[in-house]
């Protein structure tokens, strides 16, 4: 079995702000291909994070946190849901590979969250398997305020629905498990389209 990162949680959600900051300076050091490189995760592999983003092009991870090969285990899915194979992927990110940080990464103006709203507020109709997407959303938006703007509603909602792929994460016996081994750090953020700039929410 490979062996974990050598990074506690605090040094790897260091990496990744120092990395997001190099981006949004335009400082970023993307990664060329070197065949070293390559050579020594051919045999195994050692993020020191895991990250649950969504699908959206304008999100790809690697680049805005700044992070070379082998360096972060990414899951992506339209609104980065919570689904079997969904949390498969992290329960092996988990037990495998040891990650000690996860993020569930969510992003300003999420088509899926939008959608949920939609459907939330106007029943509105969606092809079959969107559908069922949209029903792995529609429960963390149940404690939205009401009277918000559009604008706000939707800002309110791409959290919500962060902190409830967080929550389901957490509630599983592996998630648990390694919260009370004291080496598991779990945290949400939300990536700003304009800036560039992640926000990592509060605890």
């Amino acid at each position: 079995m490979t062996s974990p990162t050598t990074y506690t949680a605090d040094e790897a959600l260091a990496r990744l702000v120092a990395g997001n900051e190099r981006f949004v300076r335009g400082e970023a050091r993307f990664p060329t291909v070197q065949k070293e490189i390559l050579a020594a995760l051919a045999s195994g592999q050692r993020p020191y994070a895991t990250i649950l983003g969504c699908s959206d092009s304008r999100v790809p991870p690697e680049l805005i946190f700044d992070a070379g090969f082998g360096e972060l285990f990414i899951v992506r899915v339209a609104g980065n849901v919570n689904s079997p194979e969904v949390m498969g992927t992290i329960q092996y990110a988990g037990t495998q590979l040891r990650t000690p940080l996860f993020v569930v990464l969510g992003h300003d103006g999420c088509g899926a969250v939008e959608a949920a709203l939609q459907v939330k507020h106007h029943d509105a109709q969606m092809p079959a398997r969107i559908k069922l997407l949209l029903d792995c959303i529609l429960p963390g938006l149940d404690g939205l305020a009401a009277g918000l703007s559009p604008e706000d509603e939707m800002r309110a909602a791409v959290e919500a629905n962060v902190r409830w792929s967080m929550r389901q994460i957490l509630e599983t016996p592996e998630g648990k498990a390694r919260v009370a081994e004291g080496v598991l750090k779990l945290v949400g953020a939300v990536y700003e389209l304009e800036t560039g700039r992640v926000r990592f929410l509060p605890s």
